[in-house]
C-alpha cells in the first residue's frame, strides 16, 4: 500500500463573501447616512481618477466666443470668463482636491499618530516637551496655522500638502495619545517589555495596531477639513496656482467681478466643495459609530 500526502487544506473564498456581504448589509442598515457619504466620495474619487476620459472638455482650453455662457445642452454647468467649461474644470477639481486631501490627511495623521504613541509609551520628560509643543501648535486655528505655514515655505501644491499635514500633526498626535496611554497599561504591553521587546517593536506591534480605530476615524475627518483648506488657501491665492483646476481658485475667479453676471461660475464650485465636506464627516461619523463599542446599538 502506497503512502501518498493529502493536499493542504485550502480556504474557501466563500466565507470571506458572506462576510464582506454582511459586512454591507450592516453598514447599510445602521449607518444609511455614512454608506451615503462613502458612496458619494467613491464617485468622486473615480471622477478624479478619470477625469481626463469623463470631462466633456479640456479645462484648460481657452474659447473667448463662449464666455459667461449659462448653463446648457452644450455646458451644462455653463463656462467662465474664459469660456472654459465649469463642469469638466470641476471634475479635474476633484482630482486636485484628492490630491491634496489624501495627501495632506494621510501624512499628517500618520506622524501625528507616531509621535502620539512613542509619547505615550515613554511617558515622563520626554512626554512632557512633545505636549508642551503640541499645546502650543494646537491653540492656534488649524487655518491660521496652515496660512503661517504657507507663507513660510511659499506657494504651490507640494508645499500646499505639506502645510496642510503639518497643521493636522498636533491635533493627530494629542487624540492618538489618549488612546494609547489606555493601551499602554494593558497586560501584554508589560508582557512585551518582560520579554525583552524592544521600544520600536512595541509601539509599532502591539500598541500602534491597537489605536487604528482612532486613527482611521481621525483620518477620515481630516480629509473633509484638508479639501475645505485646500479651497480655502487658493480662494486666497495661497494654494494651487493658475491654471490648474481647483474649486478654490473656481470661487477665487466668480468671487466680485462675475457673481452676479454668472452665478453659476460660484455654485456649482460651492456645491462641490460643500457636498464633499459633507460626504466625509458623514462618513467619520459613521466609522465612529461603527468601530466605538461604547456607541455601538
Amino acid at each position: 500500500m502506497s503512502l501518498t500526502s493529502s493536499p493542504a487544506p485550502t480556504v474557501s473564498a466563500v466565507p470571506q463573501q458572506r462576510w464582506r456581504r454582511k459586512a454591507a448589509q450592516r453598514l447599510l442598515q445602521h449607518y444609511p447616512v455614512g454608506a451615503a457619504g462613502g458612496a458619494i466620495v467613491l464617485v468622486l474619487l473615480l471622477l478624479g481618477v478619470s477625469a481626463w476620459w469623463v470631462a466633456p472638455y479640456d479645462p484648460l482650453a481657452v474659447d473667448f466666443g463662449a464666455m459667461f455662457r449659462p448653463p446648457g445642452h452644450t455646458h451644462w454647468f455653463g463656462t467662465d470668463s474664459f469660456g472654459r467649461d465649469v463642469l469638466s474644470r470641476i471634475i479635474h477639481g476633484a482630482r486636485t482636491a484628492f490630491i491634496v486631501g489624501f495627501g495632506s490627511s494621510v501624512t499628517g495623521a500618520t506622524i501625528g499618530a507616531v509621535v502620539g504613541v512613542a509619547s505615550a509609551y515613554f511617558g515622563g520628560f520626554t512626554d512632557l516637551v512633545l505636549q508642551r509643543l503640541v499645546d502650543v501648535l494646537i491653540s492656534f486655528p488649524i487655518i491660521i496655522l496652515a496660512l503661517a505655514i504657507v507663507a513660510i515655505i511659499g506657494a504651490g501644491t507640494e508645499k500646499l500638502i505639506v502645510a496642510i499635514a503639518l497643521s493636522f500633526l498636533p491635533r493627530a498626535e494629542r487624540v492618538v495619545r489618549s488612546s494609547a496611554l489606555i493601551v499602554r497599561e494593558m497586560v501584554y504591553i508589560d508582557a512585551a517589555r518582560a520579554l525583552g521587546g524592544s521600544p520600536a517593536r512595541i509601539i509599532f506591534k502591539h500598541m500602534a495596531p491597537n489605536v487604528t480605530a482612532s486613527y482611521l476615524v481621525m483620518l477620515t475627518t481630516f480629509l473633509g477639513q484638508a479639501i475645505l483648506l485646500e479651497a480655502s488657501l487658493s480662494f486666497l491665492g495661497l494654494g494651487v496656482s493658475e491654471p490648474t483646476p481647483a474649486w478654490g481658485l473656481m470661487l477665487r475667479g466668480a468671487a466680485v467681478d462675475f457673481v452676479q453676471k454668472a452665478p453659476w461660475m460660484a455654485v456649482f464650485p460651492g456645491l462641490a466643495i460643500s457636498v464633499t465636506v459633507l460626504a466625509f464627516n458623514v462618513l467619520g461619523d459613521a466609522l465612529r459609530d461603527a468601530l466605538d463599542p461604547r456607541l455601538r446599538g
